[in-house]
């Protein structure tokens, strides 16, 4: 049977990918630094390998007799080169195909930091060969979390969208499509851009979630000056936040407003609504 290496398996999707592929009873391995926190996050049961991207050799140990791989990179400006050191290994340690995690609107050359980076890891993979599929996945609707510390405490999200229209995808339904791809949906080559069910303002997302959080959620627009000194302030990196608030002006630029049936079509299923997602995942962390 297939073995597939998970990487950032303790991130947003990488940890629905290890629990799906628990639940098929597919043998996978999730590549950690730092098996601790792994083993807290995925359990004490999860098959862990110790790597770093930054650490090839660490990276072909990790990968030796694995079939498959799911790529996925954290944003960071490292993020290329380790996306290449993780396919050189898979390379040399034999793996057959690379799923990998990126977003909409990939593409070399891009006027913002993160879709280019996306755009040169896709460039790379294509040509070193490996039979491979790339997820371009709409906005996470994980990354309404960052918002949870101002709900909280004053029942508002801060966000520098505007009236921009997202598909924003739930992270559960991004694992569903890749472990989809793992077990043979979908053609080796092929991009698939998966999205959520519909393409909503932030203004209606805060109703959404009012009414699954049973609080009231305000959805307040700010400048993009004034987004980026909160992240700052906050104590993420300025690389970091400077590249969130150009996937901001993406957003408001329309790159991530039309849906895709990719969802259901890789998975049986249709993609969730924001408001399942803020039922299971934001509502017991605001209740800590």
């Amino acid at each position: 049977m297939t073995t597939v290496v998970v990487t950032g398996a303790t991130g947003n999707v990488g940890r629905h990918v290890v629990s799906e592929l628990d639940r098929r009873a597919i043998p996978h391995r999730a590549l950690t630094r730092d098996l601790e926190r792994a083993a807290a996050v995925l359990g004490p049961g999860a098959d862990l390998a110790q790597g770093d991207f930054t650490d090839p050799d660490s990276l072909r140990a990790a990968f030796a007799g694995a079939d498959q791989l799911f790529l996925s990179c954290a944003n960071d400006p490292r993020q290329v080169e380790n996306a290449a050191n993780a396919i050189e290994a898979a390379a040399t340690a034999g793996v057959r195909r690379i799923v990998l995690l990126s977003t909409v609107g990939a593409e070399v050359g891009a006027a913002k930091t993160f879709a280019d980076q996306h755009g040169r890891i896709e460039q790379r993979l294509r040509a070193a060969g490996i039979p491979s599929v790339v997820l371009r996945s709409g906005s996470l609707m994980s990354n309404l979390l960052g918002s949870l510390p101002t709900i909280g405490q004053a029942g508002r999200m801060f966000l520098p969208a505007d009236d921009a229209r997202v598909a924003m995808i739930d992270p559960r339904d991004v694992a569903a499509c890749a472990v989809a791809v793992l077990c043979g949906q979908g053609g080796d080559g092929e991009t698939h851009v998966v999205t959520g069910p519909q393409a909503l303002t932030f203004t209606e997302v805060a109703r959404q979630l009012s009414t699954a959080l049973g609080r009231p959620v305000e959805y307040v627009p700010v400048p993009d000056e004034a987004a980026l000194a909160g992240m700052v302030g906050a104590g993420m990196t300025r690389w970091i936040a400077e590249g969130v608030v150009g996937v901001f002006q993406q957003l408001r630029e329309g790159v991530n407003a039309d849906t895709t049936d990719s969802v259901r079509r890789l998975t049986g299923h249709d993609p969730r609504p924001v408001a399942d997602f803020a039922r299971d995942l934001m509502a017991p962390l605001l209740t800590r």
